[in-house]
């Protein structure tokens, strides 16, 4: 890749910084230089330390815990850049905040969704990158360009090194809303499909009702977008263990893993957890390491920076088509 540092600066929110350096590293740059201080009231000061007078710039942030204060710093990086006359400003959010709260499910409810959208475009982005949406409509609420990626080719890719060894294969969706993106996984690894059908009680508290399709002697790989408290995949792997399943994988784009995830994993009988480095580790995933997989996403998005900043195609990216949940 040929890239002119000078016209292309790309920031590191502190949520980030492993994954900007990865992606930095793939494009053959350094990430642009740039100050986050805590006043001792709390608040969040940004500095940029270098000229990004019409240049190119991109900042990287995933919205994850502590959620507020990750999107805060997100959005003053952002008008920061504005009024020091960047050209263009990019919001790359890995992983994007609020994005459950997508509709009104009941009464008096918000949508915080469309409010993060808003308030991102507010502050001065360009345009949005981000990955692997809870629910893909989130992309119509913002009324400036989203790229959305997915990481499905970095599975893949994982998945099909390690074919042989996963045997007689068979594809979990647990719960019916995940079932498009779970069947295109099925066909990509010529397995089976089978799906739990799921019902929730609570915000961490789920019941299954039924498992659609044939479990018994077989490897189980169970998709879905993000594991936040765990609940739904580990009694997922409950059941398909009841069931006769002799091994059973979770994956996952986001390690959200909050609340109860880590005891619920590690007890669990998921034999392996294959997750992306959306949100940054730092540690956090050690109780569960021994189980853990974590696959690198920097090259995903370094390609997608670098085709933004030449006005090139996202979509070519695209080469498994895995859908969107819903």
């Amino acid at each position: 890749m040929t890239l002119d540092q000078d016209h292309l600066k790309i920031f590191a929110g502190r949520a980030s910084r492993e994954l900007t350096h990865d992606l930095c590293e793939h494009l053959g740059i350094t990430a642009a230089s740039a100050e986050c201080e805590l006043f001792p009231d709390g608040e969040l000061i940004v500095r940029i330390e270098e000229d990004v007078r019409g240049r190119d710039c991109f900042v990287v942030q995933s919205t994850s815990n502590p959620v507020n204060a990750n999107l805060m710093e997100l959005l003053i990086y952002i008008d920061c850049l504005r009024r020091a006359s960047a050209k263009r400003i990019t919001a790359v959010v890995p992983y994007f905040g609020y994005a459950r709260q997508d509709r009104k499910d009941t009464g008096r409810t918000p949508i915080t969704a469309k409010l993060v959208a808003n308030l991102i475009t507010a502050a001065g982005a360009d345009r949005v990158l981000t990955m692997d949406l809870h629910a893909a409509q989130i992309q119509g609420f913002f009324d400036i360009p989203v790229d959305h990626l997915t990481a499905a080719t970095v599975f893949c890719n994982y998945l099909h090194d390690i074919r042989a060894e996963l045997g007689d294969l068979v594809i979990v969706s647990p719960d019916v809303g995940n079932v498009k993106v779970a069947n295109s996984y099925a066909n990509m690894l010529d397995a089976d499909l089978a799906i739990i059908d799921k019902r929730r009680e609570t915000g961490s508290d789920v019941s299954f009702k039924n498992l659609i399709g044939s479990v018994e002697g077989r490897t189980v790989l169970m998709v879905d977008d993000m594991i936040s408290t765990a609940g739904t995949i580990c009694e997922a792997a409950r059941v398909v263990v009841e069931r006769g399943a002799t091994r059973v994988l979770a994956l996952a784009t986001h390690p959200v893993l909050c609340g109860l995830a880590m005891g619920r994993l590690a007890e669990s009988p998921i034999d392996q957890i294959i997750v992306t480095d959306s949100i940054a580790d730092r540690g956090r995933l050690d109780p569960i390491r021994d189980k853990l997989v974590e696959l690198d996403t920097g090259s995903l998005l370094g390609d997608a920076i670098y085709r933004i900043h030449h006005d090139m195609s996202i979509s070519a990216l695209f080469q498994h088509g895995t859908g969107v949940k819903r």
